[in-house]
């Protein structure tokens, strides 16, 4: 009876200490063993130095195929890791820890007159996540985030704390930038920071055929652009709205200088569930966005920094999920590749609510680079149902796209969900065996491990 009673106690333990956690689709709830969320250094580096198992990297969980998870693991939360560390205006510098969010650091930094010279589109995301991933933005003339981080602290498995910057450990730093937590955990970033001008929207729609000439010519070089993307209208896939961000003298017509935090986003999401449904996409070509955008608009970098993605809410439910996809291809492969992903995305019938079109500089030397040149990237967010046979269905047509993007030299993001092969990751990350043969020095005992990282690093039995 007292070993019965034992072995109780001990399942009773064991089943509370289990946790689970999910991402923003709510698709992959994963059960860890502890989550650990620090508020500081000391506390990562004791965790990682003491615990003898899995370990996987939290920020603000919009990766969304198990990027920041696996079972069993110690999960770090960073989210509570959120401290400005330094600041100077006048070298335009700010020092943070991982966990802090590009929407805090905009608070803190916009009083001085300072933007963030590359983050992502919205501003809920943290840092470290950032880095994680190597995100990028809107931003002309910029790309990848590794081009906007002066240096950055890791902590690697043995729990040593050490600096990376492009001249100091820059293996470490161009590992960790991009690498999905797999080497160790980024623990502070070093950035700098650009003026916070006034912004001018413009837009025009023209034919997908004349959309790279007149970003060569119209926005690539010009010195008064900041941001700039397009919209793919998906009726026929021929046709694009350029919307564009300049400096500008002229009077403010958005007077705060940061999106409110109680912002209504209802008109973006009538747009975007507008587009999702049958005829939608002409609709919002012809009818939705001149309304939305007719208006001239002069606002802050910052407030156009500052969107929340609650813009993109509800972005699940019972069953159903908003879901991201991107593709990565030369600037001369634009049309060809838009051509192909019109096949695909029609034949399998996805309820694509938005195409936006980007553009990246060439990768300065990532292990994961997703821009080996100068780059389009294809931002494609589509509705899809939950049940493992619409799951199914969707890891399908992913492979075809990926494919696709290989076979135009190209690649496709990672932080979404995990359809690809070993194969196609293989092709589409060429300098993947660097980052594998990295991680087995820095991490012998494949301590840094995610839902990615299982799936990829090593090898499969019987290979």
């Amino acid at each position: 009876m007292r070993i019965a009673l034992l072995l109780t106690l001990l399942l009773c333990q064991a089943a509370q200490a289990v946790e689970t956690v999910n991402d923003v689709t709510g698709m992959n709830p994963i059960e860890v063993a502890q989550v650990l969320a620090p508020t500081e250094l000391e506390q990562i580096v004791e965790a990682v130095r003491d615990h003898s198992g899995p370990i996987a990297i939290g920020g603000g969980r919009y990766s969304i195929g198990g990027q920041t998870a696996t079972e069993q693991a110690l999960q770090l939360d960073m989210r509570q890791f959120n401290k400005v560390l330094a600041f100077s205006a006048e070298r335009r510098e700010i020092r943070v820890q991982a966990g802090i969010t590009w929407r805090e650091i905009l608070e803190y930094i916009d009083p001085h007159g300072l933007s963030p010279q590359i983050m992502q589109s919205y501003a809920n995301f943290t840092v470290g996540g950032a880095l994680s991933v190597n995100a990028h933005g809107r931003y002309v003339g910029q790309g990848p985030l590794v081009l906007g981080v002066r240096s950055l602290r890791l902590v690697l498995a043995d729990g040593q704390v050490v600096e990376a910057s492009p001249t100091h450990n820059s293996e470490l730093f161009y590992g960790a930038i991009g690498g999905y937590g797999g080497l160790g955990v980024i623990v502070e970033a070093t950035l700098p920071l650009a003026e916070n001008s006034k912004l001018v929207r413009q837009t025009q729609l023209m034919p997908l055929s004349e959309y790279a000439q007149f970003f060569a010519s119209q926005v690539v070089d010009n010195p008064d652009m900041v941001m700039h993307n397009g919209i793919l209208y998906t009726d026929d896939y021929d046709s694009v709205r350029a919307v564009s961000y300049l400096r500008t003298d002229a009077p403010l017509t958005v007077t705060q200088r940061l999106v409110p935090l109680d912002r209504d986003y209802k008109a973006m999401r009538a747009a975007l569930a507008v587009a999702s449904s049958n005829g939608g996409a002409k609709m919002r070509e012809s009818l939705v966005d001149p309304l939305l955008l007719k208006r001239p608009q002069v606002q802050w970098r910052n407030h156009e920094a500052s969107l929340d993605v609650r813009e993109l809410q509800p972005i699940s439910g019972p069953d159903y999920s908003y879901v991201l996809q991107e593709y990565f291809v030369p600037e001369a492969q634009l049309e060809r590749f838009v051509a192909g992903m019109k096949d695909v995305l029609k034949a399998h019938r996805v309820k694509v609510a938005n195409i936006s079109i980007r553009h990246a500089k060439a990768d300065p030397g990532t292990l994961l680079a997703w821009a080996r040149e100068d780059t389009f990237a294809l931002v494609i967010y589509y509705r899809q149902g939950v049940s493992p046979s619409e799951r199914d269905a969707v890891a399908d047509w992913t492979r075809q796209l990926i494919d696709l993007a290989i076979a135009h030299q190209g690649s496709y993001y990672l932080p979404y969900q995990i359809h690809a092969s070993r194969e196609q990751f293989l092709a589409a990350y060429p300098r993947a065996e660097a980052f594998f043969a990295l991680k087995k020095r820095v991490d012998p005992t494949n301590k840094f491990r995610n839902k990615l990282w299982d799936a990829y690093y090593l090898e499969p039995t019987g290979h």
